[in-house]
């Protein structure tokens, strides 16, 4: 892994995201992308490494809650109750950007990065969230900071998170190719 880490020693963006493409690669398995408070700064991150178009399929930004069901498939009437700023949406995000781009993985953001709070959650409220092929996962983060600062650290999270979900889903298949040992 080549993640770089920052000064609190949590690894940063653009170290996330070599280590998620290069284990992407070594896979051969692919990824996309449906944004909505980053407003394209993961693609941005892992556009940004060399050789991302080997894994990188694409990104939806749906920053209008409109095109989170009409583009990528959410749920209109959980939209409509509970607005766009949950953990539930940020999955069918995911979820909905994977099949839309036909992608081995998709990851999502949806939040509110301020300045005014948004569908009744405070600024800093971000839902990040990742649908593979055996499932997903979703986390729930209270972020501090300025608009750019939320941002940087929801694209941060998010692709820690596919980070994560890549190793244990390689740790569970060499499990099973070693008969569970």
């Amino acid at each position: 892994m080549t993640a770089s880490t920052g000064v609190d020693g949590t690894a940063d963006a653009a170290g996330a995201a070599e280590d998620v493409l290069a284990l992407l690669a070594q896979r051969d398995e692919t990824l996309a992308v449906a944004e909505s408070l980053t407003g394209g700064l993961v693609a941005a991150e892992l556009t940004a490494v060399p050789g991302a178009s080997r894994s990188f399929r694409g990104s939806v930004t749906a920053y209008a809650t409109e095109l989170k069901q009409q583009v990528l498939g959410v749920d209109g009437p959980l939209l409509a109750r509970s607005g766009a700023v949950n953990a539930q949406v940020a999955a069918e995000m995911a979820a909905g950007v994977r099949k839309v781009l036909d992608a081995s993985w998709g990851i999502a953001t949806t939040g509110v990065a301020g300045p005014e709070p948004q569908d009744g959650q405070p600024v800093g409220t971000v839902f990040v969230a990742v649908a593979g092929p055996a499932g997903g996962k979703t986390a729930a983060l209270r972020l501090n900071g300025d608009r750019a600062e939320i941002r940087r650290e929801s694209v941060r999270r998010v692709l820690e998170l596919l980070l994560s979900e890549l190793l244990e889903n390689a740790r569970k298949q060499g499990m099973e190719q070693n008969g569970g040992i």
